[in-house]
């Protein structure tokens, strides 16, 4: 995430309050996930975790300590890489030590197995700076069966002083065992689509008008519309997750709207289908 992004995420109201409970009171649960759409999740989750670690005063990150520098947002991000040939498997928040950032790489459709199981050996080392260890998993909705497994091994028995944090556009795709070992932080939908601003791309107002028909299109005609997105694997990973982004505010605009009519004969059954046609693209 660019520094822009993060500033634009904090512009955006979110339930961060157990986040800053926990700062302020030192009761910090092993695990939070932290759901909903745009930058503001992984935006909160930096903050959280540079706050853990900050030694200066309050209120916290506060940005002047040695820690606070460390862990520096505006330090240059290292590509990561699944397999681990062209890139690491995880990344430090800047370069603090007991700080660690894991996500998707550059070029991989899923967050990996390997990359799960180079975080938990970096956990179960003690903290270099004898407080807190934390550690963000980004994109954590694609975490792949393998590693959601793997994952809830570490949040079944976590090393002391240690805190996770998942970051994910939706929770859905997590497993229930997962999402019960972690405190929920939901963040807010926004009330207006950038989909549907003024301001949109050509590209964008197309993509949502294809969207309005996938729930009548027939087979042949939702193949087409994939061979579109057909090619590197990671390119066609990004395409799905721009079309489940759009297509879950075009959900939610009709819920919205079936919600003030008020008309109790509103079948939202070919909208919910049709989105559920999406996800399965997923």
């Amino acid at each position: 995430m660019s520094a822009d992004e993060r500033a634009d995420a904090h512009t955006s109201a979110a339930d961060e309050t157990p986040l800053r409970r926990a700062i302020a009171t030192g009761r910090v649960h092993s695990a939070y996930l932290l759901a909903g759409p745009g930058p503001a999740p992984a935006a909160a989750a930096l903050d959280f975790v540079r706050a853990l670690v900050c030694v200066g005063d309050p209120p916290r990150p506060c940005e002047s300590c040695t820690s606070c520098r460390r862990s520096a947002a505006d330090r240059g991000e290292i590509a990561l890489d699944g397999s681990g040939k062209k890139g690491p498997l995880y990344r430090h928040v800047g370069d603090h030590p007991d700080l660690l950032w894991l996500g998707r790489g550059q070029e991989d459709t899923r967050v990996r197995i390997a990359q799960v199981r180079a975080l938990q050996a970096a956990l179960h080392l003690r903290s270099y700076e004898g407080k807190w260890r934390a550690a963000v998993i980004e994109d954590a909705e694609w975490l792949n069966a393998e590693a959601q497994n793997a994952l809830l091994r570490l949040l079944e028995e976590p090393p002391p002083q240690t805190v996770l944090v998942l970051v994910a556009a939706s929770a859905a795709g997590l497993l229930a065992t997962l999402r019960s070992r972690c405190q929920r932080v939901r963040f807010p939908i926004p009330d207006t689509s950038p989909w549907r601003s003024p301001d949109a791309s050509d590209d964008a107002r197309q993509l949502m008008g294809r969207i309005e028909q996938i729930g009548a299109a027939s087979l042949p005609e939702l193949l087409d519309w994939a061979e579109e997105y057909r090619g590197a694997r990671a390119d066609a990973s990004r395409a799905v997750e721009l079309l489940l982004e759009a297509g879950g505010f075009w959900l939610r605009e009709r819920v919205r709207s079936a919600a003030r009519e008020g008309k109790p004969g509103v079948d939202l059954r070919p909208a919910l289908e049709a989105f559920a046609q999406l996800r399965a693209a997923r």
